[in-house]
């Protein structure tokens, strides 16, 4: 085990350079979101969409190049959506609570690779409303090899690891029977893969509250986006959610991912516990 006091910094400069490398890898991160399934390499220089230039490195800073632009391509002035910088920002606050909550540098290394991606499932769930098979397939590897690690370097016994991978089973059998019974129309069945290495993630203790959380925060950022979605038609005709490029309706199909994944990380970096909140509510 590399411990992190090894490298002789402080955890919060460790924890701001970790945010500044998050940012980076956000950037390429942009780039894998928006070239992956159509045939396009990823070694090709970035270009504007609007006018096909290439864009030079000082229009490349993550973060910092955006809102110095404030969301404008440097060459043509044309409108760039704020994902990028909403990806970039997203990636390096994960990576910098990684680095807060994270006891050994390997850890660090698996839990960084973890939340590279979510974003990327995150956003593309947002964006297509589908989760692909081979990102599915990566986060388990990754969740699992984490799982055992700590069954191995911490817990000296396998029974937590048996325990965590029977926990992920069963909420994924929670989904699967919801998908089942609703015909698809209530969560797609790449949100009952993607539950599985999700419970690996917060183990046995922590699947229940990720459940849970991940309806409560569906419901309220649902009717959020419903609301405003209603707001801006009534005042200024129909205008789409810029990430989901569409308008909302009462029967419109909101991805779930997202909210699956939030309800995870709160159990992971911040241990929300429902059934504490419950407790506490009761006393």
């Amino acid at each position: 085990m590399i411990s992190l006091a090894v490298v002789g910094v402080p955890l919060e400069l460790l924890a701001v350079l970790a945010g500044g490398l998050g940012a980076i890898i956000g950037s390429f991160l942009n780039v894998l979101i928006y070239r992956m399934h159509t045939g396009r390499s990823l070694n090709g220089r970035s270009h504007c969409l609007s006018c096909g230039r290439l864009l030079r490195w000082y229009h490349l800073v993550p973060v910092v190049s955006y809102f110095a632009l404030r969301g404008r391509c440097g060459c043509c002035g044309a409108w760039f959506t704020p994902r990028y910088a909403a990806v970039e920002i997203l990636t390096a606050t994960l990576f910098a609570l990684v680095v807060l909550m994270a006891v050994d540098v390997v850890e660090v290394m698996m839990l960084w690779a973890i939340m590279s991606v979510l974003v990327v499932i995150v956003v593309y769930d947002l964006r297509h409303l589908i989760i692909p098979d081979e990102l599915v397939v990566t986060l388990v590897l990754l969740t699992t090899a984490r799982a055992g690690y700590w069954a191995w370097l911490y817990l000296d016994s396998t029974l937590p690891f048996l325990a965590t991978a029977v926990a992920g089973l069963t909420v994924a059998g929670f989904f699967f029977l919801l998908w089942y019974l609703s015909g698809g129309r209530w969560l797609g069945f790449g949100d009952v893969k993607l539950s599985f290495p999700l419970a690996l993630l917060v183990g046995s203790s922590g699947a229940f509250s990720m459940v849970v959380l991940s309806f409560w925060v569906g419901a309220g950022v649902s009717l959020c986006l419903l609301g405003l979605s209603t707001l801006a038609r009534r005042l200024r005709g129909k205008t789409p959610v810029w990430f989901l490029g569409r308008t909302l309706t009462m029967k419109s199909a909101v991805p779930f991912a997202p909210f699956l994944v939030a309800g995870a990380l709160l159990v992971f970096f911040f241990h929300v516990d429902v059934l504490a909140l419950f407790s506490w509510n009761a006393t």
